[in-house]
């Protein structure tokens, strides 16, 4: 290891570190793969984390727009990272932080600050090896404490963006022994027209990966169905790999049930044998078997969910989908999520939304598609469907009980109408003097105070909670006696600020500022989903309920 002050390196933190590179294509399933890897090795009893690192030049995922990369993931901390945080968290059932996402802007950021300090005084500072051994640190920190960490270097081997992260895992196998370090390679197998599965798209991505210094020790082989043994044999041939290290990773009805596959192929077992770490495992028979119990549970109910959002992109809410999911695990309940454009409520959707046992109305942020959240918002409402408001849509519940109940017929958000007369939403005190964008909003975990004998009380369970936020705008406090009228009540605050809405005169109406399915877990769903479920099933028929619906 190096001993230069200037690399900041400790030996001491990490143990062994399995690097997830992708080939071929974008979007293959690297981090799945990863996380499930790490789950089994979360079962047989040792301490994993993971990394994520995502090649752009944002510092973080705040700024990026959803429909294009997916959610933006809000970790306890307040980072706002990729959405592969979201499946990590998930997968191994543990809290990251910001340390866990890298970025090319974190990383040059950091560095051309500590230039401008001096710290590299009477140095040319450069990619090499500065850049990569700025990486290098920020990995080593992460897996501190923990007996394996995952790093998934985002996008495919050959892009531009990439190389200073490849080329500090060459470094980095450099420096460690043979045994605490695996690369693990997540390619296309693609079939041809006469059903053969191809292997040159891999044989290509591995010659990439090889031109820079980079030998994988695992290959995982994404298609439709397990690969053929001929085809491991081909892979293994021409890529330089034991046959035993070509692992099929096909495709399921459930991203939960990859641990399962994988666990099948013995992908877990290897990499246990080639880090040294098999002697050091649970025996079979005491892992834990909880995950294959959860995802694997029957369902004797079913619902439909309508999830009124503005990204017709199922990634661009995939927290909200899997904290559904978990609900449904929990109450045994199968969760069938219908999408409404909330551009197109009243033209395209309003049959589907009629037939819902429940709504959803998540986060977002702009004008686009406010309009027919409010529509739903009031549906939801007047027809006593078991309703849910994350963020944006707790403000949109305030919006329309403001106009529809109190008669406020302009009221708005100032965020979407600046002009408006009857501001019920407005920006927190702290953004008035607020100018740039990244990173300035009230974000991260934050405890709620909750009203004793209130459908947020038998919700939590408690007299508080401690929920995840990413919001810019609040509750006027202005407004707060006039807008507790006629049903609705702020059954959770958090000093003057409002975080959670119910109505009295509804069976099922709650709204947070927060975004709980951000906290939700497999095996710890987050009560505001579970509540909505089970209020779906005790709900009347929906069919009989809502035959002369009209929005």
């Amino acid at each position: 290891m190096p001993t230069d002050p200037d690399t900041g390196y400790d030996p001491s933190l990490g143990r062994k570190f399995v690097f997830v590179t992708g080939g071929v294509m974008s979007g293959l399933g690297k981090g799945i793969t990863a996380a499930s890897t790490g789950r089994l090795l979360s079962n047989a009893g040792f301490d994993v984390t993971a990394v994520k690192v995502d090649p752009y030049l944002n510092v973080d995922a705040g700024t990026m727009n959803p429909y294009e990369h997916g959610e933006v993931y809000v970790l306890k901390d307040g980072g706002e990272v990729d959405l592969d945080l979201g499946n990590y968290e998930r997968f191994l059932g543990t809290d990251m932080t910001f340390d866990h996402n890298v970025t090319t802007g974190k990383t040059y950021q950091h560095v051309i600050e500590r230039e401008r300090a001096g710290d590299y005084l009477g140095k040319t500072v450069q990619i090499i090896p500065h850049v990569t051994d700025d990486i290098k640190r920020r990995i080593r920190e992460a897996a501190e404490g923990s007996d394996v960490c995952l790093i998934e270097i985002g996008g495919t081997v050959g892009d531009i963006e990439s190389m200073p992260f490849l080329e500090a895992l060459r470094q980095f196998a450099h420096e460690e022994d043979d045994e605490d370090i695996l690369f693990t390679h997540v390619t296309l197998v693609p079939y041809s027209k006469n059903g053969e599965q191809k292997t040159k798209p891999t044989q290509h991505s591995v010659k990439e990966l090889r031109s820079i210094g980079l030998q994988p020790d695992v290959l995982v082989g994404r298609c439709a169905d397990r690969l053929e043994p001929e085809t491991k044999e081909k892979i293994a041939l021409f890529c330089d790999v034991p046959t035993d290290a070509v692992f099929s990773n096909p495709d399921v009805e459930d991203i939960y049930h990859v641990p399962l596959m994988v666990e099948d192929e013995g992908l877990d077992e290897y990499v246990m044998e080639r880090l040294g770490l098999a002697e050091e495992a649970l025996p079979k028979a005491e892992r834990s078997t909880e995950w294959r119990d959860l995802v694997t549970r029957e369902r004797e109910d079913e619902i439909d969910v309508a999830l009124v959002g503005k990204y017709a992109l199922e990634d661009a809410y995939m927290s909200i989908h899997e904290a559904l999911k978990h609900a449904g695990i929990q109450t045994e309940t199968e969760v069938n999520v219908l999408w409404v454009d909330a551009d197109e409520t009243r033209e395209e959707h309003e049959e589907r939304l009629a037939t819902a046992d429940a709504v959803v109305v998540p986060g977002g942020f702009g004008s686009r598609g406010t309009d027919g959240k409010v529509e739903a918002i009031r549906y939801a409402r007047e027809n006593d469907v078991p309703f849910l408001g994350l963020c944006l849509g707790f403000q949109m519940a305030v919006v329309e009980h403001a106009r529809n109940v109190l008669g406020l017929a302009d009221a708005h958000s100032a965020e979407i109408d600046p002009d408006t007369p009857h501001p019920v939403i407005d920006l927190l005190p702290e953004q008035y003097e607020t100018e740039d964008m990244g990173g300035t909003m009230r974000l991260g975990a934050h405890e709620t105070d909750i009203e004793p004998d209130t459908l947020a009380a038998r919700v939590y369970g408690a007299d508080s909670c401690t929920e995840r936020h990413r919001h810019r705008y609040e509750v006027n406090p202005e407004y707060i006696d006039e807008l507790e009228a006629d049903g609705l009540v702020f059954s959770g605050r958090a000093d003057n600020r409002m975080e959670i809405l119910e109505r009295g005169d509804h069976p099922f109406f709650f709204g947070t500022q927060a975004h709980p399915e951000f906290r939700s877990r497999p095996d710890r769903a987050s009560p505001p989903f579970v509540a909505l479920v089970e209020a779906a099933l005790g709900s009347t028929d929906t069919t009989e309920r809502n035959a002369d619906v009209r929005l």
